[in-house]
């Protein structure tokens, strides 16, 4: 069957606004959410593209962007927070979709479903692990890209007010913890406990490059300049947070110097 069948994209999106009604659109994170999920919708798109994936695949990419963070819309309106331990959004997103029978909605066969929904449960994880099946495990990495590539637009277009509750003249007068800035430079992304300081969330924003998987992600984010773009928008002020972040500086630049 010819996947423009199965997966009626435009349908979906109508069903997707539908379940957005039931939440306050005029609230800015629940704004910066909804531009998020499409515009994940477009780097799902662009990244399959890019690896000349087959047409069900680059379909099925962009129907899990726009899935992705579903569960987001409700942990902002029952803890009025995006923080991890309020509510893991991807668990709420694969409840809403497959507890709750949602999915049908979006995409009326099933073939499809252990793909969309491990995709989904695992696009936060600190780390992807426990897939076996291929195709499946090329979606969780696709999603995961995705979602990190338009992160890094977020990080650049939002107001640090939105993002941390902070100006960019207050995040620079923070320090950079010692967990955090180790993990830097050892290239690892940052585990997201271990983030005392608005600095540390800034240092995590900027080593996602880190969990990237696949060299047309990693072209797209060079091509567009965001990570020197994300580490000069904050104006640094502590004395140890500007000797940490010009070596993170350095170490991000030669990883992504290909």
């Amino acid at each position: 069957m010819d996947i423009e069948k199965i997966v009626d994209f435009e349908k979906a999106k109508q069903v997707f606004e539908e379940y957005l009604n039931g939440y306050d659109r005029e609230d800015d994170r629940i704004k910066l959410k909804i531009i998020h999920t499409y515009c994940v919708v477009d780097c799902s798109r662009e990244i399959a593209l890019r690896m000349k994936l087959s047409n069900e695949d680059v379909q099925l990419a962009m129907l899990i962007g726009l899935l992705h963070d579903i569960g987001r819309f409700e942990q902002l309106k029952r803890y009025d927070s995006f923080e991890a331990s309020t509510m893991d959004h991807a668990a709420q997103g694969v409840q809403t979709l497959f507890e709750e029978g949602m999915i049908r909605q979006f995409i009326q066969d099933d073939q499809f479903d252990e793909l969309i929904r491990t995709a989904i449960a695992k696009h936060s994880d600190f780390k992807l692990e426990g897939i076996e099946d291929e195709r499946i495990l090329l979606h969780a990495r696709l999603i995961r890209d995705a979602d990190k590539l338009d992160n890094y637009r977020v990080k650049l277009e939002e107001t640090t007010d939105t993002l941390l509750r902070k100006t960019p003249e207050e995040i620079g007068q923070e320090v950079i913890t010692d967990k955090v800035f180790e993990d830097a430079c050892h290239r690892k992304s940052i585990f997201s406990p271990d983030r005392k300081t608005a600095m540390d969330y800034w240092v995590s924003y900027i080593v996602y490059i880190y969990d990237i998987n696949f060299k047309e992600t990693l072209q797209i984010i060079k091509e567009k300049n965001y990570v020197p773009a994300i580490i000069h928008r904050i104006p640094y002020s502590n004395p140890d947070t500007i000797e940490k972040m010009n070596r993170i500086e350095m170490d991000v630049m030669d990883y992504i110097s290909f």
